[in-house]
């Protein structure tokens, strides 16, 4: 496989590609080679919480599941904010059992999310997908052991050219989401915006990818 794309919704069957799909316990594929498996924030519901962690539990024990996610904080939505945290705690606390890296979901929530980082001891790897601010958030979720993945954001926004130029090589994922670019545009668009060839950049990622996921699939 010549790509990694850290987060996509549907599978594009492409076998140049290892793609993270997003999974959620209650509409579970099984015929998703590799997948994330999480409750996203928007989709928090109480009186299936309690199964959904089953599910996600069971998930993480299989080897295809190479990650929890996405999962997070969004302080721009109407659920509540205690009842995010708990849910959020509850995976990131699997996460650290089953020894899986968390793909973040965070709106707004930045320090929220380090903080409970740090609280809870959590050493398990943890990348904010869609990155989309400036470069100061990025040195500060850097340096409390972030790692950041970008993909629409540094398509449509050009001024993130120096945020991503200036990400360390072993600290960034790149992603597609639900855009309607393929992952190799931008791969593309990243080895310019890094100076470097996309032979190059293929080899920075499967490093990370070899790190982060503990797997040499890529």
């Amino acid at each position: 496989m010549d790509f990694f794309n850290l987060h996509i919704h549907n599978s594009t069957n492409n076998p140049n590609v290892l793609e993270l799909v997003n999974q959620y316990p209650w509409e579970f594929d099984a015929n998703i080679p590799f997948y994330s498996i999480g409750i996203h924030p928007w989709f928090i519901n109480e009186q299936r919480l309690e199964s959904d962690l089953e599910i996600i539990e069971s998930k993480l024990q299989e080897p295809n599941c190479l990650a929890i996610g996405e999962c997070g904080l969004d302080k721009r939505i109407e659920i509540p904010m205690k009842l995010q945290q708990t849910v959020f705690e509850k995976q990131l606390l699997l996460a650290q059992e089953y020894k899986k890296p968390v793909v973040l979901h965070c709106v707004a929530a930045f320090q929220e999310v380090i903080e409970t980082k740090k609280r809870l001891h959590i050493s398990v790897p943890m990348i904010i997908h869609g990155f989309s601010k400036n470069a100061q958030v990025a040195k500060i979720l850097i340096d409390n052991g972030f790692y950041i993945s970008f993909g629409k954001y540094l398509l449509r926004n050009p001024e993130l050219e120096t945020v991503f130029s200036s990400t360390p090589s072993d600290r960034f994922f790149l992603e597609t989401d639900t855009v309607v670019e393929t992952i190799d545009e931008v791969y593309a668009l990243a080895a310019k915006y890094k100076r470097c060839t996309a032979a190059e950049l293929q080899q920075t990622i499967k490093n990370n990818v070899q790190v982060v996921f503990k797997t040499d699939l890529i």
